[in-house]
């Protein structure tokens, strides 16, 4: 966790090459009441995320030197920070590629601040909610364990590591055990806001957590595919339906 105290500003890194860009996040961010560092390229972004931590990482996909999805696979080497991509490579498979890599987000460019903005504070909200809220919680099925408190999941007796929207993904569909749930109402509720496509980052998302998650991924025990309806969290001590 960033910043231990509540009241202190989210700190984003902001990765951009394009010097207009560049100054153009970090104004408007500063203005938005975060604190923000702006570096022109991935060697510089790693070097400051080693430094010091952040809440946030805007990053640009095409830059010299390291390239944006060089930079998001080493920062999930090291961190769950969520990472926002930011590009013009618009094709499905640039966009699985960035969300393999441990993406949490993507903003295509051309892009308005207000769109930006709009995605951190959906991000910093969906955050903020499952470390703010004074409930405790366990939830056990089988041989997957979410600890809420303590923000982790075991399977098999081994600690996962998860991205930030794959734990939500997976808190949510745990949430509502045995009950489908649309690719549109996941990603509504995990992402938190509206975008045309969405469903496609709920099906990547899913697949890597698949792979995190179930012994053998191509025939899961846990989170099945519901023909027509979407996506749902099995108890296998339960009959489903």
């Amino acid at each position: 966790m960033a910043n231990s105290n509540a009241l202190a500003k989210p700190q984003i890194l902001v990765v951009e090459d394009e010097d207009f860009l560049r100054n153009l996040l970090y104004v408007s961010l500063e203005r938005e009441g975060f604190g923000v560092a702006a570096v022109r390229d991935g060697v510089e972004a790693l070097d400051h995320f080693a430094a010091q931590p952040y809440d946030l990482v805007l990053l640009d996909v095409l830059m010299p030197r390291l390239d944006g999805f060089e930079v998001c696979a080493e920062i999930r080497k090291r961190s769950d920070v969520p990472i926002v991509l930011l590009t013009a490579l618009n094709s499905p498979d640039d966009v699985v590629q960035g969300f393999e890599l441990g993406a949490d987000d993507f903003i295509s460019k051309p892009f308005t601040f207000r769109e930006v903005n709009a995605r951190i504070q959906a991000i910093l909200r969906r955050i903020g909610w499952s470390r703010d809220r004074p409930s405790f919680v366990i939830m056990r099925f089988g041989d997957v364990i979410l600890n809420d408190e303590e923000h982790l999941v075991i399977v098999r007796g081994e600690e996962v590591h998860l991205t930030p929207i794959e734990y939500q993904l997976l808190h949510y569909l745990m949430s509502n055990v045995n009950r489908p749930v649309s690719k549109d109402k996941l990603f509504h509720e995990v992402w938190g806001y509206d975008f045309t496509g969405g469903t496609n980052l709920v099906e990547v998302a899913m697949r890597r957590l698949r792979e995190k998650i179930e012994a053998n991924p191509s025939t899961p025990d846990y989170l099945l595919t519901v023909r027509g309806a979407g996506y749902k969290f099995a108890d296998p001590d339960k009959e489903t339906s």
